[in-house]
């Protein structure tokens, strides 16, 4: 384990419990069930599935389970399993699609980015040490287990993942407003490899990535206000570049 990094964590939610158990990336070794949503069919069948796995499972108080998770937003589930398994910045190279954050300090919009980057091919994702929050329970749950089917690094500074990805042949794509291309413009003439690049609501991306970037875009609007959140914005230019 890495310095400063869990060896054991609490997942929760539905969704989550489901996908941990299905990508099979994490090794799960107890899961505690709600006795008061004892008749949720969706309980019933994920505590099929984790006996066909093997996973010892307890039903218990929805105070129990209320606790091991820590959030009121559990929906009667808890599991107790390994640490969430990042992989080395080398391995994302071999992608197509690279998904960089910068920036992205909100969980919420963090977990919601991760479910639409697994949806539309950005399955190799890089966050920064610093300035975007670990892949906590908390983000799983908002991503709905996404997570479980990603590639995500975390090691190093999102200036020195551009640096290394502009190196290995892929184009740079930053989602800036200032971005003089549009994103029906970057749909249609924007081919290859691609480093997607999304900065967060409050300081976006970095100056010295919107330097080193080969585009920079924005997204169309007609609105009144003056910006989208992190997450709605970062789903229209997965969705346009992605796939």
């Amino acid at each position: 384990m890495e310095k400063g990094r869990r060896s054991k964590e609490y997942i929760y939610g539905i969704n989550p419990a489901f996908e941990v158990v299905r990508a099979g990336r994490r090794n799960v070794s107890q899961v505690w069930l709600s006795e008061s949503s004892a008749r949720n069919p969706r309980l019933k069948k994920l505590e099929e599935v984790l006996k066909r796995n093997d996973i010892p499972v307890e039903w218990v108080e929805k105070g129990r389970v209320r606790d091991l998770s820590e959030s009121k937003d559990n929906q009667g589930v808890v599991l107790k399993c390994s640490a969430y398994p990042y992989v080395p910045f080398e391995e994302l190279l071999t992608a197509d699609r690279v998904m960089v954050l910068d920036n992205v300090e909100d969980p919420h919009n963090v977990g919601a980015i991760l479910r639409s980057a697994e949806i539309f091919g950005f399955k190799q994702v890089a966050l920064p040490q610093n300035n975007v929050p670990e892949v906590y329970p908390s983000i799983v749950k908002v991503s709905a287990g996404a997570t479980e089917f990603l590639q995500i690094c975390k090691e190093s500074n999102a200036n020195l993942y551009v640096k290394r990805l502009k190196e290995s042949g892929f184009l740079v794509v930053a989602l800036d407003g200032s971005g003089k291309m549009n994103m029906r413009e970057a749909a249609e003439q924007i081919s290859g490899r691609i480093a997607l690049v999304i900065g967060g609501e409050d300081k976006g991306v970095g100056q010295f990535i919107l330097n080193q970037a080969d585009y920079v875009i924005s997204i169309p609007q007609s609105g009144r206000i003056n910006s989208l959140n992190a997450s709605v914005a970062a789903g229209i230019a997965l969705y346009a570049l992605g796939c």
